[in-house]
């Protein structure tokens, strides 16, 4: 899910403003976080007057609509849209590279990225709304231009939360400015990187908007398969937008509406070289140069919600209706494909999800607030794929005439959800938080369960504070990626599966500790650790298996996951610094559905084994510092992590699926920006970006492991410039 330009690097720690932090990290006392101050407005005149009015509304409601949710005990990571602007690269990067600057966030390839031994199980909010998934892998749905505020919430989570627990990833749009306004910048260099964008807010009256677009284009689409700075058929072609607008009907309430899309079409690359090794012929050719493979891959994702709010005395609730329409569609080069895999398959995925989510709080008295809600999805998917294969008859020998294999299907999913959980006050110093929520879904499988959840913050000085909890997790399969392929269709063909046995993916049902103290150590100064367990049983893993970039879902019927994170924060006047160290493990047992994608010998090992899970890092860590020096912002950060996973070749020939890592990587980059003034013409913005300072080779996968289809690389060296002007 990455733009191309900038896979795997992590951001500056800076605000834009001196005495701004670029990010925070803290756990929920309990008290609804304020949001980002909305802009001030003169007070000259009825116009003047009018606009503080409806300024004063909108953070009020802000207010209210962030206090419906509470993080009390969990684990929070927050950047501001400052932040991420004095960022290398600022809001011109994508959302998940912003986000590895986080604690214990582990990169991997197609734009993936892991929290806590998690290989997904993320959950997207905007302003509060739930966004049903999508297909897409490359495409960077949600662009950091949009932002105001984006939060990483982890550790045992409320009870408002569930389906996905990884983590929340709480986005707070641009939203409380009603002075028009915006700016249209150009940014590109490296990989022939083009990327024009604009972003505007404006309003009248009680109605204000906010619009953000841009157009990316570059040679560097999906990561390096060979680690040259320039791949071989790599080219991609990005469309982005977003709307926001909303209409402050009164003091009390509100309605808002917002909607998004993301086009983006992608070659895949290829291994320069290369010839087939499978020694099949097909319609009299057996030899194909691997540089002239035609891989291409297209996404389409559309996403809408509407909104209407109400926040009057102890009650504040919000209503929702959100749709989202993601689409894939993978070309193949049925030639070459056939030659090298013996298969090429024409993929075409449609997942359609509408959905309501209602959420309200109410506070009964000084100790205690009342919090639940109800979230209903109805999810229609589609899969239609064509597969090439080449016959094998009965004596063994493989043909050379291609036949065609059909395989299509069609599913509706229907998912509920209600949560109730009450916050109290129990001491001054002491909030708790419990309760409960029930999760049900119907699918390719189905199940439900009542996951009761404790969470708690104690205040045990006025520089110490202490968090903890228990949550038990309830996690369909991501029905969207699901696949119900027969693969007995398959039998006597070159793509003939060594099993087939295809159990369909099953609920994971978690048990999750977690326990960590924050402290300040001066003025400015704070560091913090948190641990965390969780056990599960039927464990939610994906892995890519064939040329299509399409994740599919499996269970191991035992998993553990379990870690350490260190963090250390410094917010100056002109000088801001961070440092993140995690220790993590993550571990499965037996692998209990879709049996079919794996070999036989790995199966049997993973049966009586546990293995270390293809997407475990053991040590990760990043840091970052930012100075304002007359008027320029400098930044550097770093990421270091000890390689995921890959599998490991004994010295009698067998092997252990996941037994070894990649070699440990760092990557260096550097930022500077700066904004000048020019009085009644606005302002501009000149920035410049080195990525990858050092130009180290390093590789994200090496084409083995467990659901590892090919092999990545990080990006190697990259300078970019930008200018923005405001308007």
């Amino acid at each position: 899910m990455s733009k191309p330009a900038f896979s795997g690097m992590t951001m500056a720690i800076a605000a834009f403003a001196a005495f701004t932090p670029a990010h925070t990290f803290a756990q929920s006392t309990g008290a609804s976080p304020p949001d980002a101050a909305a802009s001030s407005s003169s007070t000259q005149g009825a116009d003047g007057a009018q606009r503080v009015e409806v300024t004063a509304r909108i953070r009020r409601l802000n207010d209210a609509r962030t206090g419906i949710q509470t993080q009390t005990g969990a684990s929070i990571y927050t950047l501001d849209a400052q932040a991420i602007n004095a960022m290398p690269g600022g809001d011109n990067v994508p959302l998940n590279q912003v986000l590895l600057q986080a604690p214990e966030v582990v990169q991997d390839s197609f734009g993936q990225f892991h929290v806590r031994g998690e290989h997904a199980g993320l959950q997207y909010r905007l302003d509060g709304v739930i966004l049903p998934e999508g297909i897409s892998v490359f495409g960077q749905t949600l662009d950091p231009r949009l932002i105001q505020s984006v939060t990483l919430v982890t550790g045992a989570l409320p009870a408002e939360y569930g389906l996905r627990s990884a983590g929340i990833i709480d986005i707070k749009t641009k939203t409380d400015t009603i002075e028009p306004g915006g700016s249209i910048a150009i940014y590109g260099g490296s990989h022939g990187t083009v990327q024009p964008s604009i972003n505007y807010a404006g309003g009248s009256g009680d109605v204000h908007y906010f619009v953000s677009a841009d157009s990316l284009s570059s040679e560097l689409g999906v990561e390096s398969p060979d680690g040259s700075s320039n791949p071989l058929h790599d080219h991609t072609h990005q469309h982005h937008a977003f709307g926001y607008v909303e209409d402050v009907l009164d003091r009390d309430n509100r309605i808002s509406a917002g909607a998004g899309t993301s086009v983006g079409s992608f070659q895949i690359p290829n291994l320069r070289g290369q010839q087939p090794s499978l020694g099949l012929t097909v319609n009299g050719q057996s030899d194909y140069p691997s540089d002239n493979l035609d891989e291409n891959q297209r996404e389409i994702t559309h996403f809408g919600f509407l909104s209407y709010q109400h926040s009057s005395g102890p009650l504040d609730w919000q209503t929702s209706l959100m749709g989202r329409y993601s689409s894939l569609t993978f070309k193949p080069d049925e030639l070459g494909d056939l030659l090298y895999n013996g298969l090429a398959q024409d993929a075409y995925k449609r997942n359609q999800a509408i959905a309501l989510q209602s959420d309200a709080a109410y506070k009964l008295d000084a100790q205690h607030t009342l919090r639940g809600g109800v979230f209903i999805q109805r999810d229609l998917s589609l899969s239609r794929t064509t597969s090439q294969v080449l016959p094998i008859d009965d004596a063994g020998d493989t043909g050379t005439t291609p036949e065609s294999i059909i395989d299509n299907s069609g599913k509706v999913e229907l998912m509920e959800s209600v949560y109730l959980q009450d916050e109290w006050q129990l001491l001054p110093s002491l909030t708790v938080n419990y309760g409960a929520r029930f999760d049900h879904y119907d699918a390719y499988s189905h199940g439900s369960q009542l996951s009761p959840r404790l969470n708690m913050v104690w205040k045990a000085t006025s520089s110490t504070t202490v968090h903890g909890g228990y949550s038990r997790y309830f996690s369909p399969p991501p029905f969207e990626l699901v696949g119900s392929e027969d693969v007995t269709k398959f039998a006597n063909t070159t793509a003939a599966p060594e099993l087939a046995q295809a159990d369909t993916p099953q609920a994971e049902r978690a048990h999750y500790f977690d326990l960590g103290i924050d402290q300040v150590l001066a003025p400015g100064l704070t560091a913090g650790v948190d641990g965390y367990y969780k056990r599960s049983r039927n464990l939610i893993d994906e892995g890519q298996f064939g040329a299509p970039i399409i994740l599919t879902p499996f269970n191991y019927a035992k998993g553990r996951q379990y870690g350490v994170e260190f963090k250390l924060n410094y917010a100056g006047r002109d000088l801001s610094a961070y440092a993140n160290l995690a220790f993590q493990g993550a571990r499965g047992q037996q692998i209990d559905s879709a049996q079919f994608n794996f070999g036989a010998d790995d199966l049997a090992y993973i049966a009586n084994h546990y293995i270390h899970l293809d997407h475990e890092q053991r040590v990760t860590a990043s840091g970052g510092v930012s100075y304002l020096l007359m008027g320029t912002r400098l930044s550097a950060d770093a990421i270091v992590g000890t390689g995921l996973r890959a599998d490991e070749t004994l010295p009698d020939g067998t092997g252990i699926p996941n037994g070894a890592h990649l070699p440990t990587y760092t990557q260096v980059n550097l930022g500077a920006s700066h904004r000048f003034a020019l009085g009644s013409a606005g302002d501009v913005t000149l920035r410049m970006d080195v990525v990858n300072l050092f130009d180290r080779e390093y590789q994200i996968r090496n084409g083995t492991g467990v659901g590892v289809g090919a092999s990545q690389y990080g990006p190697r060296r990259g300078i970019f410039f930008g200018i923005s002007k405001s308007i």
